[in-house]
């Protein structure tokens, strides 16, 4: 079984329950199941297929579920693509990723007349996004196709070429905080077996309507909120764009049960909505991952919004789910949870060997989900998985009752004076004072300490001192571990799903001296 075959199995199940509501538009399982063949069908016709890479390069709408779900159909490997990258950025990742086709938006058109004629794209399937913009003047003409076009000369008298489990049908490419992108080969079983466990742990139903609002480009979403809920009959609620507003009006007008999102989200909607929290009385629960969510938050959240906020841990090599905190158990603040069905997470030292409860080492983790390796890089594939187990680069600690505590990315620890200082725990402190809104720590290099706390905060309180939360930090921290330098931000710098971006104010500190 693959993703798509489960589509039609849902829509034979649930032929008119709705799979997604778009912009005041509803379309039913039955309905999407037959776009879906429609498309690879003309996938198929203008010859691509099995093996053949397609890139989505789309915002969320219904072209990428159509795209993801058709392109897959018809035999080919998916590639999705962050619609905000720069010209050098995307790129990139067409052409280490041998794209031979795209998917993507009329508004994305001029990026693409730049990069055409460095690539070797047969044929742009382009969506009307209503913005007025002009394809004919467009100088990729010969090679673009409307996608409303192709959907509608499809045919559903259409034989799926024969799938393999390890067949390649997504290639995620990593964020690349450190060097180029890394392609993160998924297989049709990692991403059917990943849905499937996420949709089973998380009881995800036909009545369930959960909020697509993170990137659908992005492994969070593309599994938690769009292929999870496919698996039982869900309806995808599509949020093209977050904006607290919008969540709520959504959460509001379709009875939304289920929310995923980052701890940025989490915090901007508790800022923003004291007067909102009736608009989640339907809401069963609430996801957070792709980061630590700070205790104080969540329970902030939980206490505003009286729902339950239940924080997982993922990452794109996993497809991504690997943990969880149980429905029909007791969630611990600040813990990820426990190893969801299938999979094993595992925290080791440096020669691979388990650690006791409650000692930090790195997580690693096994099962279905783990990707096959790395697209064109075996090396860096070899050190990655070793004898079947992912190791994720986290650190990590166990407690005696199973569940597993994020310590912090192995590479963002730093060393003072000798001593680790995790980041996560001193922002986890400065998230508890009254006055801070957002928080996120780095470590700066230091001529007698080796390396120094320096912490970027942003605050509510305009009159908040260097001074005051620094005495703050002494009462909660060991000396080492407060920071020797405090700046005050009007934001911090984010990544399109909302991940604050440590890089960026490492950069800014050796920018500024």
């Amino acid at each position: 079984m693959n993703l798509s075959e489960q589509l039609s199995l849902t829509a034979q199940r649930h032929p008119a329950k709705d799979a997604y509501i778009f912009q005041g538009q509803r379309v039913s399982y039955q309905e999407f199941d037959a776009t879906v063949t429609k498309f690879a069908s003309k996938l198929s016709e203008l010859g691509y297929g099995k093996g053949d890479h397609l890139a989505l390069v789309s915002g969320n709408s219904p072209l990428f579920m159509i795209g993801l779900y058709g392109a897959l159909r018809a035999g080919a490997t998916v590639i999705p693509i962050n619609p905000t990258y720069t010209v050098d950025e995307m790129s990139y990742i067409l052409k280490n990723g041998d794209v031979k086709a795209v998917m993507t938006m009329d508004v994305l058109i001029e990026k693409f007349e730049v990069m055409d004629r460095d690539l070797n794209i047969g044929h742009y399937f382009v969506a009307d996004t209503g913005i007025g913009v002009d394809l004919d003047t467009s100088s990729l003409n010969g090679k673009m196709k409307s996608f409303t076009s192709v959907v509608a000369e499809g045919c559903l008298d259409y034989e799926t070429p024969s799938l393999d489990d390890q067949d390649v049908g997504v290639i995620l490419y990593t964020s690349g905080t450190t060097g180029k992108p890394k392609g993160a080969m998924l297989t049709h079983q990692n991403l059917y077996s990943n849905a499937t466990d996420v949709a089973d742990y998380l009881q995800f139903n036909s009545e369930d309507r959960v909020i697509a609002t993170l990137p659908m480009f992005h492994v969070f979403c593309l599994t938690v909120c769009l292929n999870a809920p496919v698996m039982n009959g869900g309806t995808v609620l599509i949020v093209p764009k977050f904006s607290p507003q919008e969540v709520f009006a959504t959460a509001e007008e379709h009875q939304a049960t289920v929310f995923a999102g980052v701890p940025t989200m989490y915090n901007y909607l508790l800022q923003t909505g004291k007067e909102q929290a009736p608009t989640f009385r339907h809401m069963r629960l609430c996801i957070s991952g792709g980061s630590s969510l700070p205790v104080a938050l969540l329970e902030s959240f939980e206490n505003q919004f009286n729902v339950r906020v239940s924080e997982g841990y993922g990452l794109s090599e996993a497809s991504p789910v690997t943990a969880f905190n149980p429905l029909d158990r007791p969630r611990k603040a600040g813990s990820i949870g426990q190893n969801i069905k299938n999979v094993e997470n595992k925290v080791v030292d440096e020669l691979g060997e388990e650690l006791p409860a409650g000692e930090v080492g790195e997580l690693i983790v096994k099962g279905p989900n783990v990707m096959k390796g790395y697209y064109k890089l075996p090396e860096e594939t070899a050190v990655t998985i070793r004898d079947g187990w992912l190791y994720t680069g986290d650190m990590a600690r166990q407690d005696e009752e199973g569940y597993f505590y994020i310590v912090d990315r192995k590479k963002d620890m730093i060393l003072v004076g000798g001593y680790n200082v995790y980041p996560r725990e001193v922002e986890e402190v400065l998230y508890q004072h009254e006055d801070v809104t957002e928080v996120a720590v780095v470590g700066a290099p230091d001529p007698e300490l080796g390396e120094t706390v320096i912490s970027f905060v942003v605050s509510k309180n305009p009159t908040l001192t260097e001074a005051q939360l620094n005495e703050y930090c002494r009462n909660h921290l060991a000396k080492y571990k407060v920071p020797s330098r405090i700046e005050f931000m009007s934001e911090l710098p984010k990544n399109t799903t909302g991940k604050i971006l440590r890089k960026n104010l490492r950069e800014q500190l050796t920018n500024s001296k």
